[in-house]
């Protein structure tokens, strides 16, 4: 897709006098402010960067990418500009690929556990590998950034990169922090803690979950803090791996789905955008070979999910006994698949924010672009969380009356069917879903974003 230029046009009066007119001057351009967007290497922080992204260059700024090389060309695929970032030791392509399969197939049997019981396998393996790709950034990221010299550089992540601090400090520009995960990435004592799944009055939950999760991050934070005092930086509270913005947070999580904290955020400090929905190709919904007049379900598990083939396999068999059609992402997993049902048909890939407005309902695994894209475009979901914000977003969601909380694997035939069926007939959960969307779509969270920073670039002096 094209990146498309915003022309503007200066109207200028022509004065008469009494001898002769003034040459009318020429418009003066004024030179564009380069912005660094700069996600975690993953699709949801990806995607939502994009969003923003597209929003920023409207206003005429110039956008560019700081990445990952496996995510250079997602962004360079949507028109942008896009700088390698080494968040880890460089490898091949094919190495890489096979590094992540490694990974995710390692880890399948963890998605069968408890928030608490994944704190000392996947969220234990997690951080070690973000605390080294904070290393890993350290060594380019430098000299990327004296190179663009970005009027402002946003960054979403759930770790700081010291060199975006001092960039910042030294060339007197502001940085904002993108929060594209759960709002509970910002602790609070009386909302629960980030990746701990539990409802929002389990307050026994809440200390119990904290003192398993310092006693299992505490090797790694003090590694993590060796690092920030070596490159000038202060040393970290235990568990707290990355700060607020001073100038700007941005939050993606909808209003109707927060929390009451006990200690407020700013608006000058803290803005919630109500999802981040980027624009991307448009779909034209296939014809099955049966249940063309019956409701239509999306099923995604997202690119980590997609390697659990045997819980879509089990789904796909479910859904096709019922009367529904579905569209199921089973990403690069397509050659497993054999004897589809006729209502449902498998895909790659989908390009979903043109895929929910279509169908009546979702499956998906709770990814926070997967969560929120449901509640913008008022659709109700069944999630069955695996790992991460996942287990956040599933509690969220029903406790809030915006769907379905379910257990990836402790399900029966019987159980879903009643699920989808309250999901495409509750008429109180269609009202609330209808509400929400109508007031997410009012704040368009991408042009939101890009006018807050807008604003901070006009601001005399970085806070």
């Amino acid at each position: 897709m094209a990146k498309k230029a915003v022309k503007k046009k200066a109207a200028r009066k022509v004065v008469k006098k009494a001898v002769a007119k003034k040459p009318a001057r020429k418009a003066v351009k004024k030179p564009k402010k380069v912005i660094a967007l700069f996600p975690e290497a993953a699709f949801g922080p990806a995607l939502n960067s994009v969003g923003i992204g597209q929003a920023l260059e409207k206003l005429g700024h110039k956008v560019v990418f700081l990445s990952d090389p496996g995510f250079l060309d997602v962004y360079k695929g949507y028109g942008f500009e896009a700088h390698p970032v080494n968040l880890s030791e460089p490898l091949p392509p094919e190495e890489m690929a096979k590094f992540w399969v490694d990974f995710i197939n390692g880890h399948i049997p963890n998605f069968r556990k408890t928030p608490f019981d994944q704190i000392d396998n996947y969220v234990k393996g997690c951080w070690e590998m973000i605390v080294e790709t904070a290393k890993w950034a350290e060594k380019d990221l430098p000299g990327v950034l004296d190179r663009i010299k970005p009027d402002v550089v946003c960054v979403d992540n759930v770790i700081l990169f010291p060199a975006i601090k001092h960039y910042a400090r030294d060339n007197k520009k502001p940085w904002v922090r993108i929060i594209s995960c759960s709002e509970n990435e910002i602790e609070d004592p009386d909302i629960p803690p980030h990746l701990s799944g539990c409802g929002e009055k389990d307050k026994k939950g809440f200390a119990s979950y904290r003192k398993r999760f310092n006693e299992v991050i505490k090797p790694i934070h003090e590694n993590f803090n060796g690092f920030l005092k070596s490159v000038g930086e202060k040393a970290y509270p235990l568990g707290q791996f990355f700060e607020a913005s001073p100038h700007m947070n941005l939050l993606l999580y909808p209003s109707a789905v927060k929390f009451k904290r006990r200690h407020r955020l700013s608006p000058k400090q803290f803005q919630y955008l109500e999802g981040c929905v980027r624009k991307d190709a448009a779909y034209k919904v296939p014809k099955f070979k049966k249940n063309n007049d019956k409701p239509l379900l999306y099923v995604s598990f997202g690119s980590l999910g997609s390697g659990d083939v045997d819980l879509l396999k089990r789904l796909i068999t479910t859904i096709g006994k019922l009367p529904v059609r579905a569209l199921v992402n089973v990403g690069d997993y397509m050659d497993q698949y054999t004897d589809i049902p006729a209502n449902v048909l498998i895909d790659k890939w989908y390009p979903q924010p043109s895929v929910i407005p279509q169908v009546d309902a979702v499956i998906h695994h709770g990814g926070n672009n997967s969560f929120t894209e449901c509640l913008y475009f008022g659709k109700p979901a069944i999630i069955m969380p695996y790992v991460w914000d996942g287990h956040d977003n599933a509690t969220r969601v029903e406790e809030t009356g915006h769907g379905f909380k379910l257990d990836r694997y402790e399900w029966t035939d019987d159980v879903m069917a009643d699920r989808i069926t309250r999901m495409l007939t509750d008429k109180k959960m269609k009202a609330k879903l209808k509400k929400t969307s109508k007031d997410m779509r009012k704040q368009k969270g991408p042009v939101k974003a890009a006018k807050v920073i807008d604003g901070l670039l006009r601001r005399k002096k970085a806070a």
